[in-house]
């Protein structure tokens, strides 16, 4: 798996690069299917003055692209609250992969010829 972490107009010290790996690593745990993710991280100038660090990930899957972009006031923060939006998906999307490999409820009691012999 890939990991890209870019900056725009913030300098990426190796304390806010680890801090984005260890909150991946949390992601990552839920599901086992990641490509690559690119992270980036920046300064923005929105009409809030209040929030301008903007924190965006896209996380390539087996069949999808997810993304989160979450805006705050400390970079940190925005860090956290995307991580928490990917988690949200991330396990929204495994749930669904795994709840169409069950079988029907329907079909859950039938006997077929082949289990009796």
């Amino acid at each position: 798996m890939n990991i890209l972490i870019t900056g725009h107009h913030v300098e990426l010290t190796p304390a806010i690069r680890e801090y984005v790996e260890t909150k991946l690593e949390r992601v990552i745990s839920h599901f086992d299917q990641v490509i690559d993710v690119a992270v980036v991280l920046g300064v923005e100038a929105p009409a809030e003055k209040e929030k301008r660090q903007r924190a965006e990930a896209n996380l390539r899957i087996k069949g999808d692209v997810i993304h989160a972009e979450c805006y705050a006031e400390n970079l940190y923060a925005a860090i956290d609250m995307m991580m928490d939006k990917l988690d949200r998906q991330v396990q929204k999307i495994k749930g669904k992969t795994q709840g169409h490999r069950q079988e029907s409820q329907k079909r859950a009691g039938e006997v077929t010829a082949e289990d009796e012999l």
